[in-house]
C-alpha cells in the first residue's frame, strides 16, 4: 500500500487524518481508493470527467505525476503520494 499525505485543507474530509494507506497499481487507483475511504475527497481531487482536478497537484515521491504518466503512473508499496490543492489569495 502507498501512503497518501493529506494536506490541512483536505483533512476535514478525512476526519483530520494526516496520512492514509491506500492501495492501487497506479495513481488513479490509489486516489479512487482514498475516495472510497473518504468520499468527500472525490470531488476535491477529481473533475466531473474523472480526470485530475486542474487545481490539484499530485506528487509521487516528489515528482509531479502530470510530467510522469498522470493517473496511469505506476505506484509501488513503499511510495509516498502528496496531494497539494492550489491556493489562491489576494
Amino acid at each position: 500500500m502507498a501512503i497518501v499525505r493529506i494536506p490541512p485543507v483536505l483533512r476535514p474530509s478525512t476526519g483530520g487524518v494526516k496520512e492514509v494507506d491506500a492501495s492501487g497499481e497506479n495513481i488513479g487507483d490509489v486516489l479512487r481508493s482514498l475516495g472510497d475511504q473518504h468520499p468527500d475527497t472525490k470531488t476535491q481531487i477529481f473533475g466531473g470527467d474523472g480526470a485530475l482536478n486542474r487545481y490539484v497537484n499530485v506528487y509521487l515521491n516528489d515528482e509531479d505525476v502530470r510530467v510522469l504518466d498522470g493517473l496511469d503512473t505506476a505506484v509501488g508499496g513503499s511510495d509516498v503520494i502528496v496531494i497539494l490543492p492550489a491556493m489562491a489569495g489576494g
